[in-house]
């Protein structure tokens, strides 16, 4: 069989390379590959960037966490300041009456309440309350001719709540049945 078909000398086909269309294609695959590594690039890039950006926030909460727990305290150290002065001005006193000595005691002892209580933390006085397991410990049971029974006739020692929680119960001396 012969091929009848004409070549023509300029013809592409006939010399293997591509036909004008299938050029224009190659043209736009090429220019399209381009596009895309060039957008893989700036893809790669704002990932990094992004990764570094996390990595110093992570630092950066990690540091002031730590700096907030070193320095917790310090308005409650700073308010109790005042008492402290107050407690080493009157060990100072060199002689003085013992009511003038009890009087700076008990304005010591109302400052040191008072910064407690401006810290959410609160006295627990049960005189002459019900007894209230969840916030007293009864010692022992007294004889209280007057008082119902089950009341709280003495504190041998206050308790103290945090922001209505339980540090230490109130130790008291409850009236017998």
């Amino acid at each position: 069989m012969q091929n009848n078909d004409q070549q023509l000398p300029g013809d592409s086909a006939a010399e293997g390379w591509p036909d004008e269309s299938t050029r224009t294609e190659l043209d736009s695959l090429h220019a399209r590959v381009a596009e895309l590594e060039a957008s893989n690039a700036e893809l790669r890039e704002t990932v990094l960037r992004e990764k570094a950006e996390l990595e110093n926030q992570r630092r950066r909460l990690h540091r002031d966490l730590e700096q907030a727990r070193r320095f917790a305290n310090e308005k409650l150290l700073n308010e109790l300041l005042p008492v402290y002065d107050g407690l080493e001005g009157g060990l100072a006193v060199e002689g003085g009456d013992l009511a003038s000595m009890r009087e700076g005691i008990n304005l010591t002892l109302k400052a040191l309440l008072k910064v407690a209580e401006n810290h959410g933390m609160a006295q627990v006085d049960p005189l002459g309350l019900p007894l209230d397991p969840e916030r007293h410990h009864a010692v022992s049971m007294v004889e209280a001719p007057g008082q119902a029974p089950g009341t709280v006739v003495s504190v041998l020692q206050k308790g103290y709540v945090l922001n209505d929680r339980l540090l230490r119960p109130a130790l008291v001396a409850v009236a017998r049945d």
